[in-house]
């Protein structure tokens, strides 16, 4: 069952919000909904930014070491 729920926010976030759903093809209410539910679902992992969890899993099956971070670092600082 779905229910209507208010929120108060300032005005140029909504419009943010507006805009962003509309880019992605989504209501407000979806995202908020979705918002949520992520939430809800990481409760048990250690919180993680929407950048860094849309990167896990990228190196999979990939055979990277700390030496390989350590040059990357060096050529991009030399």
């Amino acid at each position: 069952m779905q229910t209507k729920l208010t929120l108060r926010l300032d005005d140029s976030l909504i419009r943010r919000a507006k805009k962003m759903a509309n880019r992605r093809g989504k209501s407000v209410s979806q995202m908020v909904s979705d918002y949520f539910s992520s939430l809800e679902s990481s409760k048990d992992s250690p919180e993680l930014s929407p950048l860094t969890q849309s990167m896990l899993g990228s190196l999979k099956g990939k055979k990277v070491s700390e030496q390989d971070y350590m040059s990357y670092l060096e050529k991009k600082h030399s």
